[in-house]
């Protein structure tokens, strides 16, 4: 499998990215554009997407602005989703991806909506893995997963959570709880997926976000939900039977965007790319292909 790797101007920084497969790209394949979630998770948890190259297509991944290996946000002014948008417009201008299949999972897939509402030229697809079109909708669905764990971890959250203490061991040790039901459920976690856990931008995560059950951050009222008869061209919606993003999260997306197909993966929670990757990239790659096959012949 070749791979590349290089970087992109952004705001005077440098955004990382890493290209796995030909480059330029197969003719007639626009490449898949990975957004990660987060905000501020490095892309490595989503490489299974790599085994997309062996059905002749090109990824291309980067690390957000603030995580990984791409520099610094250190000005909490910059961390709103216009700065991330403003981002994507930059990779792929950088890289010169004038046509692209864009994918987005979880905060990448709210990114991918903002994104895709300002219609910029060259947009083939839009897959959207695990998320919801409404923050708050989301929020309210996952506090009623929570509601679901024994009582002793809801207080432990809850309390560690009032005193601020959310970096202590009983603290992890119980938000994991949540975490391998609705999350991933693979025992222990894939090492790729551990690894990009462990390297988290925290305090930009907290900024945006919350806690998975207590949305507090600039995030908290983002909803495009009246936006999405916006939208026209092929869209994949995908989320695992066991998901944080539940069916009542995701109902309103599917709805709202005019022709949207929804996949279901019966074994996984919110990482069905990790969770069940072969079955995932034959289900992406099939929603890629009728789409070049409508485009080449209308």
């Amino acid at each position: 499998m070749e791979i590349s790797e290089g970087t992109v101007p952004f705001r005077g920084r440098r955004t990382w990215y890493r290209i796995a497969g030909p480059w330029p790209a197969e003719r007639g394949r626009p490449p898949l554009l990975v957004l990660h979630g987060g905000p501020g998770v490095p892309h490595g948890y989503l490489t299974d997407l790599d085994g997309m190259t062996s059905l002749g297509r090109t990824v291309v991944y980067y690390d957000q602005a603030g995580c990984g290996r791409s520099d610094p946000l250190d000005d909490p002014a910059e961390w709103t989703a216009d700065t991330f948008v403003e981002e994507v417009g930059a990779v792929r201008d950088g890289i010169g991806l004038d046509r692209v299949h864009l994918f987005g999972h979880s905060w990448g897939g709210m990114l991918a909506l903002e994104y895709a509402l300002r219609r910029p030229p060259g947009l083939e697809s839009l897959t959207l893995a695990g998320t919801s079109a409404s923050v708050p909708l989301l929020a309210s669905e996952v506090r009623r997963l929570m509601e679901r764990l024994p009582a002793g971890v809801r207080e432990t959250l809850a309390r560690h959570e009032a005193a601020g203490t959310t970096g202590s061991p009983e603290y992890e040790e119980a938000a994991a709880a949540f975490f391998r039901l609705w999350m991933c459920r693979i025992t222990p976690l894939p090492e790729h997926v551990a690894k990009a856990s462990d390297a988290v931008n925290a305090e930009l995560y907290g900024a945006m976000f919350g806690a998975e059950w207590n949305v507090t951050g600039t995030l908290k009222d983002w909803d495009v939900t009246a936006r999405l008869g916006e939208l026209d061209l092929p869209v994949l919606v995908t989320t695992g039977r066991y998901d944080e993003i539940t069916p009542a999260a995701v109902q309103p997306l599917v709805e709202g965007i005019r022709g949207a197909q929804w996949m279901v993966f019966e074994e996984s929670a919110h990482l069905s790319t990790a969770e069940e990757p072969e079955r995932y990239r034959a289900g992406l790659d099939a929603f890629l292909s009728r789409v070049e096959s409508d485009a080449e012949h209308p």
